[in-house]
């Protein structure tokens, strides 16, 4: 029995061991996998000689944290820094651009964070958080029978067949050979795995492939076979020291295992290959013309023929005035995506030269100038953040419901000078602003007011067009109209109906200059402060015209119109008495100073210049002299003596300046405020 028990337990102790040595192996082959597979590793010639170094003087693994030479654009070497591998935290201050974290410079050159680029021939730059860290290119140790490295290439590849080379290309065998870099047993026995292996692509195979061929066909067989034989001695004692069992591997890790066999057929430790990255393209530099700042480009008057290509995301306006740019493509502004502001003015761009997603990157755009141009539709896909858009002096002859979809932050819209009308001007062609409030359709061809005006609208601008009435509903979804201007156009007061404004409670100014107006029109606006009748036919101010006015009128200007004696009545100006700050009559056909001025308290500035005027009475722009006793018992009348008249105009008159009574005017209170000379003669 003891016998037996023996013999069992020599049986399980052999099991044991062989299984262990089972284990291990498999453990270091895992390991060496998981190293491989890591992906690709930056080192430096500096870095590979420091492990070669500690493989030989040390017989266990030891960490050894590489450093390489930081290589400037401009050859110079700007100092050592720790390497990709190891790195350990250690950061550089190396071109940190101010304002710009991440970005690095080189050359002139602005790098964003994580771009990798080539200055020299098999050296490899990368910026990293606004660090620049160079490094050369590492090539993986191959094991077949010869190596070449191919012109233009920095790692060599294989070669089944000897051959001869050119003087440019170089074995790698010869290289070991020279250097003392072979790898020998005793070296190799306690050497960590510090490699990844890496994948090619089939670009790059297809490339060695062709190299190797045409230096096979070229090649001296001589010189050949002498360096075939120096590397294969090496590599038999590599193979003979290494060689060992293949462990058994499930299905699932198939792609491992076509891996794991080539390895560990040589018993090779491969290094990374690192492709050389292609640099980035520069982008042109802007023509002469051209003015540039941190945000914004100035290319006026620069004769640009089209949008020059500018690749700068921190650009936020352009300024492209008064060129010759006829087209602009959908990839005008990719990169520039973040503009703000675009000023096309003056140029001879049309609408079949827009690309119909042009605009449409631009997700932050907010001012579009495009004047003076030959469009002759509004440009499709237009980003919804636009507030601004001008397109004066152009070709428009239409504007279809769907013309300004998906504007709804859109402020202000201009578009005079073309050839709008209400017959090719949608009703619903407005109804998407959902925030305009000022609106410029001067200089068109419209006959009675657009209709479908937004009701956030504020301002309108509809001079020089051909308008001959204003009707009834109009204005009645646009209650916060504030500013009217329909100056230059057809308008008789009879065809201004009755209630197509007077109910408006923001409206506060409205231009009818330069229409066909005989008298000033009834039924005004209750809120209104400034009514502009220059220019027109005007003969009468009808009586209380004013007087239905809260808080009541600030700024009436009549210039130039038919106004006589008979056409001002005693209180045609009744309501504006307390109001009145400016009131201009000049340019009309006035014998006197019209009654009521005197009443104007807050008068200061008066224009009755240019009329038929004889005389000045002294009550008709001041009122009489007070006695002491009524000035002492009125103290508010004291006040009121105080005028703030500060300007008269009374000159081009015939005015008889000798002859006007020292009181005419006694509440102004400096003479030199009374414009008298010159005066015309009988």
């Amino acid at each position: 029995m003891q016998a037996t028990a023996l013999v069992y337990y020599f049986l399980l102790v052999s099991l044991c061991i062989d299984f262990s040595q089972n284990e291990t192996s498999a453990l270091l082959r895992r390991q060496r996998r998981r190293m491989r597979h890591r992906g690709p590793r930056r080192s430096s010639s500096a870095e590979h000689k420091a492990r070669r170094q500690t493989r030989m003087k040390f017989p266990d693994p030891v960490a050894v944290v590489p450093s390489i030479p930081l290589i400037n654009i401009d050859d110079g070497v700007m100092g050592v820094f720790d390497s990709l591998i190891g790195l350990g935290g250690h950061e550089s201050s190396y071109s940190v651009l101010p304002g710009k974290t991440g970005h690095c410079t080189a050359n002139g050159m602005i790098m964003y964070d994580k771009a990798v680029w080539s200055p020299k021939p098999c050296i490899t730059c990368l910026c990293s958080k606004g660090e620049v860290i160079c490094d050369t290119t590492m090539c993986s140790p191959l094991t077949c029978p010869k190596t070449i490295i191919p012109p233009g290439e920095c790692c060599p590849v294989c070669s089944d067949t000897a051959s001869s080379l050119d003087s440019s290309i170089i074995s790698l065998d010869d290289v070991s050979e020279f250097s003392g870099d072979s790898p020998e047993p005793n070296d190799l026995d306690n050497t960590s795995v510090l490699s990844s292996a890496h994948i090619q692509t089939e670009k790059d195979e297809l490339l060695r492939t062709e190299v190797i061929e045409v230096k096979e066909k070229e090649g001296h067989k001589k010189d050949g076979k002498k360096r075939r034989r120096k590397g294969k001695k090496n590599r038999q004692k590599y193979r003979a020291y290494h060689r060992e069992k293949k462990p058994i591997r499930r299905k699932g890790d198939a792609k491992e295992d076509i891996q794991d066999e080539s390895d560990e057929d040589d018993g090779t430790v491969r290094m990374p290959y690192f492709p050389i990255p292609v640099p980035p393209i520069e982008a042109p530099p802007l023509p002469s013309g051209c003015s540039t700042s941190d945000t914004t480009v100035s290319c006026i008057n620069a004769k640009l023929k089209q949008i020059p290509p500018i690749s700068d995301p921190d650009l936020t306006s352009l300024d492209l005035t008064g060129n010759s740019i006829t087209t602009i493509s959908d990839e005008a502004f990719n990169g520039i995506p973040n503009l703000e502001w675009i000023d096309l003015s003056k140029n001879n761009i049309t609408s079949p030269g827009i690309g119909p997603r042009a605009f449409k990157i631009l997700k932050k755009l907010k001012r579009l100038y495009l004047d003076g141009n030959m469009l002759a539709h509004i440009p499709s896909e237009l980003p919804s953040t636009l507030e601004e858009i001008k397109i004066n002096d152009n070709h428009l002859h239409a504007i279809d419901e769907d013309g300004l979809k998906d504007l709804k932050n859109l402020i202000t819209l201009e578009l005079e000078g073309n050839k709008l009308s209400e017959a090719n001007v949608s009703p619903l062609a407005f109804s998407p602003l959902k925030s305009l409030s000022y609106l410029r359709l001067g200089r068109n061809k419209f006959r009675i007011i657009p209709q479908g005006l937004p009701t956030t609208l504020e301002e309108l601008y509809l001079e020089n067009n051909q308008i001959e009435e204003v009707s009834e509903i109009c204005f009645n979804h646009t209650r916060n109209i504030n500013v009217i201007v329909l100056k230059h156009n057809k308008l008789e007061e009879h065809r201004i109906a009755p209630l197509a404004w007077i109910n408006q409670e923001n409206l506060e100014s409205i231009d009818l200059s330069y229409n066909k107006l005989y008298h000033v029109p009834s039924y005004l606006p209750k809120s209104l402060l400034h009514l502009i009748l220059v220019g027109n036919q005007i003969e009468r101010i009808p009586g209380y015209v004013f007087g239905h006015m809260k808080p009541g009128l600030e700024y009436l200007y009549l210039s130039f119109n038919k106004l006589t004696d008979d056409g001002v009545d005693p209180v045609s100006f009744f309501g504006a008495y307390h109001t009145l700050r400016e009131l201009f009559l000049d340019h009309n056909e006035l014998k006197s100073v019209p009654f009521g001025i005197d009443e104007m308290r807050k008068l200061r500035f008066l224009r009755l210049n240019n009329n038929k005027i004889r005389t000045v009475p002294p009550e008709r722009i001041c009122k009489a002299h007070l006695s002491d006793d009524d000035i002492h018992d009125n103290s508010e009348e004291e006040e009121t003596e105080d005028s703030r008249l500060e300007h008269v105009h009374l000159e081009n008159n015939y005015i008889n300046t000798r002859q006007l009574s020292p009181h005419a005017f006694s509440c102004i209170r400096s003479y030199c405020s009374v414009v008298l000379k010159p005066q015309k003669s009988k």
